[in-house]
């Protein structure tokens, strides 16, 4: 814990509700980070309610980001309530089914790309005119290492999507003073989810299919074992502050030794 290695920052942390991003949003305000969490739950309040309690600085933005209309207005809500973005953590994305590529029908494909690379394509569109305008900012995208695993094709386009804009966002925007940054999460620890990435219930065949992706993400680890919630915070703030200010278009693996 650095306690006050972004006390002059304003980060804004999107799917902030649960998981990775509920918990970079507690650990950043914690080091003195004036923290927006956007979702589109409104769970996401208990989270800033967590942070108020403890000290911290915290609001909240309730709205779909896997529509450009939800990014720009997050942006407008961030700038007119603290004059700048200095982060932006793009975190919304997770796989919504897990089953063989020919199992997938054309409707669920299209609802795992724009669940996990539009809101990140948006946000980064929303957020980039005030950063090139300032000549200051920092992008940090969550990807993750699915984009070489099994039974989640789509998703792992989708990130495949995210690992691209990384790089080539990157080229672009560091002469403008905007560094553009992200990790890629193995199997991660945390606990059940608030918010279920679906409302269908699991048949033998389905939990049969996610047993094969845990057993492979464990198998491509050299650790064999899934991270926690700590050891993705740490990694995703540490590109997220000044001391990598000379970091930008990387893609950090953080799963144990898979790189992706």
């Amino acid at each position: 814990m650095y306690p006050s290695r972004f006390s002059d920052k304003v980060l804004v942390v999107t799917g902030a509700a649960q998981g990775i991003g509920a918990a970079v949003a507690v650990r950043a305000a914690a080091e003195g980070g004036t923290v927006l969490l956007a979702d589109r739950s409104p769970l996401v309040t208990d989270v800033a309610v967590e942070i108020e309690e403890a000290g911290g600085r915290a609001t909240t933005f309730e709205g779909d980001l896997e529509q450009f209309d939800g990014a720009q207005a997050l942006v407008e809500v961030a700038l007119a309530e603290h004059g700048r973005v200095d982060v932006l953590v793009n975190n919304v994305g997770g796989t919504i089914w897990t089953r063989p590529y020919e199992e997938y029908d054309v409707a669920a494909i299209e609802q795992e790309v724009r669940r996990s690379l539009f809101p990140t394509l948006w946000c980064c569109r929303a957020v980039l005119p005030s950063m090139v305008e300032r000549g200051a900012g920092t992008i940090v995208n969550v990807s993750s290492v699915a984009t070489r695993g099994v039974n989640r094709a789509p998703y792992a386009a989708a990130k495949g999507g995210v690992n691209a804009l990384t790089a080539a966002l990157a080229f672009e925007a560091a002469a403008k003073g905007v560094r553009v940054v992200a990790t890629a999460p193995g199997g991660t620890e945390a606990p059940p989810r608030r918010i279920p990435r679906n409302d269908s219930d699991l048949d033998d065949r389905d939990q049969a299919w996610y047993r094969e992706i845990v057993d492979q993400t464990v198998s491509s680890s050299h650790m064999k074992r899934y991270g926690t919630l700590a050891e993705q915070v740490g990694p995703i703030l540490f590109l997220a502050s000044d001391e990598a200010s000379y970091v930008t278009g990387s893609v950090l693996p953080v799963a144990g030794g898979d790189q992706g």
